[in-house]
């Protein structure tokens, strides 16, 4: 396998308080050993009910929460152990798109400025007349006009500021992108929209994808390959069609059961 990100018997624990005097040395295991890999132009979903531990891992992959024990590889370095300068340069190269992307974007920058910040991220300061093209692009790119970049996020639409969110973790050209529930807070249509931009950007910049989700369908249409997420741990992982209509792990059949016509008759 030609891993590009590879997690290493992960785990990230908290301590459980029961109380102001309690001396209780009880964990909360958020992450329980969870091992990994995402091919260079693969896309994977993780799925799993609120709770479960993807927001935590997906935060550890970015380096936001410390992991307790294991490692994160990208590309073969273990990013636990990057200085802090070695870290925002290797950040570059995987970049978060958020649930809510109104909430990611900085309301007071027109969408000009903020792409053109994430542009220079990985070039360093460079003339206006130079960033300019590079804006439009990636404007065009998300399928928004390159006109609209001196308006601001709230002149927008939810799915057009989710078009925006990308653009922006596209600027650094980053290697694999990091998608937290991108689409759950817009509407169906939207959804599929998005979506399907999402798998261009694949094809035409061989981009790698976590695609964390609570959705199956949404999942089952993006994803190669499929890991089922349950109280921290990784309990069913393969190719999404034989997860999906074939699944192992009774927690797996469970999800599949409460989403009504993803499974094909004879699984």
């Amino acid at each position: 396998m030609n891993a590009l990100l590879k997690l290493e018997d992960v785990s990230v624990h908290f301590p459980k308080k029961r109380g102001l005097f309690s001396k209780s040395h009880e964990v909360l295991r958020a992450v329980d050993g969870v091992s990994l890999e995402i091919e260079r132009g693969e896309i994977l979903g993780l799925v799993g009910e609120s709770g479960c531990g993807k927001t935590t891992l997906t935060r550890s992959i970015m380096q936001l929460q410390p992991v307790t024990s294991g490692r994160i590889l990208l590309e073969g370095r273990d990013l636990s152990h990057l200085t802090a300068a070695e870290l925002r340069r290797a950040r570059l190269d995987f970049q978060m798109v958020f649930q809510d992307p109104y909430a990611s974007l900085n309301p007071r920058l027109t969408i000009f400025s903020a792409l053109a910040e994430s542009i220079t991220a990985r070039t360093g300061p460079v003339e206006y007349d130079e960033v300019k093209p590079c804006v439009a692009t990636l404007m065009e790119r998300v399928g928004l006009s390159a006109s609209a970049a001196l308006k601001y996020p709230h002149e927008f639409s939810g799915g057009q500021r989710q078009r925006i969110a990308i653009a922006r973790a596209l600027g650094p050209e980053p290697r694999l992108l990091l998608a937290d529930e991108p689409v759950s807070a817009l509407d169906v249509s939207i959804q599929s929209q998005i979506i399907n931009l999402l798998l261009q950007l694949r094809r035409d910049l061989n981009l790698t994808m976590l695609f964390i989700s609570h959705d199956l369908g949404v999942v089952r249409f993006i994803a190669d390959r499929v890991a089922v997420m349950q109280s921290g741990k990784i309990v069913e992982t393969g190719k999404t069609e034989m997860v999906m209509d074939a699944p192992q792990h009774t927690y797996t059949q469970t999800l599949l059961a409460a989403a009504p016509g993803l499974r094909r008759s004879g699984g």
